[in-house]
């Protein structure tokens, strides 16, 4: 269905190698980080107007957070070869994503729909999606970048922890769907 939230979905997801050429092969930071800014406002816009557009769709329900979890993935791998962040964050995401999709999985199989994205859970991605341009910027030898350090770290921290604890909250909800949901059914 192409509707303008699909197209700001897909434009993020076309971002995505646009960052990585820009950080890693050029080291060209202002323009990689110019390419998340834009990735950050085509995540708030697109679900924004899907839902003031009445333009809601099973491709955007799907595809958001998909390319979210793509757009962390590569930002973590360009942010650990250009030594920004340590290997214990990215477990920790990657672990979270890990047990998420396993959860989804199941409830696919039993025949549930996807667990909706919470607010919480959009204030998880936004909160990283802020903290990579800084961490990015971080690099610089300046005091924009140690300014951006700490404003880096202080999203990541926030953005972790919500993370993780979306997850518990979407894991107990889909616990709570697939053992509750049949005896509705069935009584």
């Amino acid at each position: 269905m192409l509707t303008i939230p699909n197209a700001l979905t897909f434009l993020r997801f076309l971002g995505i190698p646009l960052f990585i050429y820009l950080a890693l092969s050029k080291q060209a930071d202002g323009w990689a980080i110019f390419v998340l800014a834009i990735g950050g406002a085509t995540d708030y816009f697109d679900g924004k107007l899907a839902r003031a557009l009445n333009q809601e769709s099973k491709f955007g329900e799907i595809a958001d957070p998909t390319i979210d979890r793509l757009y962390i993935a590569a930002v973590l791998v360009v942010l650990y070869i250009r030594d920004a962040i340590p290997l214990w964050l990215i477990a920790i995401l990657v672990a979270r994503d890990v047990v998420m999709a396993g959860v989804a999985l199941v409830l696919q199989l039993k025949g549930f729909a996807p667990l909706k994205v919470t607010y919480l859970g959009k204030a998880a991605t936004f909160n990283l999606l802020y903290a990579f341009p800084f961490l990015l910027l971080a690099l610089s030898d300046t005091w924009y970048g140690t300014g951006a350090f700490i404003f880096g770290w202080a999203f990541a921290i926030w953005g972790v922890t919500l993370y993780v604890g979306t997850a518990v909250g979407y894991f107990r909800t889909a616990v709570k769907t697939i053992t509750v949901r049949p005896h509705i059914i069935e009584g």
